[in-house]
């Protein structure tokens, strides 16, 4: 890592400076950033993260309009939106036959590794053996 500094002459010159963080400052990118640059390096389909097929339903995108200009935009709880956590609880028992309790059995994240990471710090204790493979 490199930071701009000002030589003696006046002109601009490389400094090295020391990374922010030595745990992660060896990590030069996730694998999802790898697969998106291959697959379009390739001109093939991304098949190492998830990609919306389209923009989605207009109504959709109707209703998400209008609550960024009717309803707060605050921070939800830490399990998130309270209407959406009931509609995923509806959307369980309907769908797939598995009702559960909205209020302590839903959790909301903003994605996949969120989720596992959440599930996972629930779930394991320190000394617990825990084997993962990649996903």
């Amino acid at each position: 890592m490199v930071t701009q500094a000002v030589a003696t002459n006046g002109t601009a010159a490389e400094e090295p400076r020391k990374a922010l963080n030595y745990a992660f400052s060896s990590y030069a990118t996730t694998i999802f950033e790898v697969m998106s640059k291959l697959a379009a390096e390739h001109k093939s389909v991304n098949l190492g993260q998830g990609f919306p097929d389209d923009e989605g339903p207009e109504s959709m995108k109707q209703i998400a309009s209008k609550a960024l200009y009717e309803q707060s935009n605050q921070y939800p709880s830490l399990l998130g939106v309270p209407e959406l956590r009931q509609a995923v609880a509806r959307h369980s028992e309907a769908e797939q036959g598995l009702p559960c309790d909205w209020a302590r059995e839903t959790l909301v994240t903003v994605g996949a590794t969120e989720g596992i990471a959440a599930a996972l710090m629930g779930l394991i204790n320190a000394g617990d053996e825990v084997r993962l493979s990649s996903y």
